[in-house]
């Protein structure tokens, strides 16, 4: 039988710290929709520690939404719905409303346009006072560049040219745009950050 899961050693790595920002964000109960879901191994981790939540994966990729599902066919989960396969360009997406949204580890991999629509969407979808969640690398203003992320921002280049890590300011910027707050940082283990936006 073929096993679809993927697994991604950054996630092991990371998944704890996030969860213990999200613990302190996410409301008590509710709908939580995550953007590109990749391997589902997020989204396992923080279903099985916040059972009063449903949450509902997403990603553009057939692997990826083949993963999620086997992750949570093999967890047996009753809290994670069948992924959806949303690609953030592509609207209408097909879910009216949720309580939450999550987005860990994709502006920096996909072209600035997809962060447009993310945000777009992120701001039609969720209700007054609700959390946007981001995770990964960004830029600063007046934060030198740890080197560790100037090589991942020079790796990623040299894979696509539309991708590299955004300057914090603009992506707040279209949050505001969008509707949404300033951003709430927490700096992260292996120089990533946490980043809330709240709807407004």
């Amino acid at each position: 039988m073929t096993d679809y899961r993927l697994q991604y050693p950054a996630t092991s790595r990371n998944r704890d710290a996030i969860l213990d920002v999200l613990r302190g964000v996410l409301p008590p109960a509710g709908l939580v929709l995550e953007i590109a879901s990749g391997s589902g191994e997020h989204i396992v981790h923080f279903a099985t520690a916040l059972p009063g939540l449903t949450f509902q994966p997403s990603d553009p990729e057939d692997a990826a939404r083949l993963s999620v599902a086997a992750w949570t066919a093999e967890t047996g989960l009753p809290n994670i719905r069948p992924p959806l396969a949303i690609d953030v360009r592509r609207e209408p997406w097909p879910i009216a409303q949720a309580d939450a949204m999550l987005c860990i580890n994709m502006i920096h991999i996909s072209p600035w346009e997809a962060t447009q629509a993310l945000m777009r969407n992120a701001g039609r979808i969720l209700a007054k006072g609700a959390p946007f969640y981001l995770y990964g690398p960004y830029r600063q203003t007046e934060v030198v560049t740890a080197d560790s992320n100037e090589a991942f921002d020079a790796s990623l280049k040299s894979r696509n040219p539309q991708w590299g890590l955004r300057q914090l300011d603009d992506v707040a910027a279209l949050a505001r745009e969008a509707g949404f707050s300033g951003p709430e940082v927490t700096p992260m283990p292996a120089n990533n950050l946490s980043v809330v936006f709240r709807r407004m």
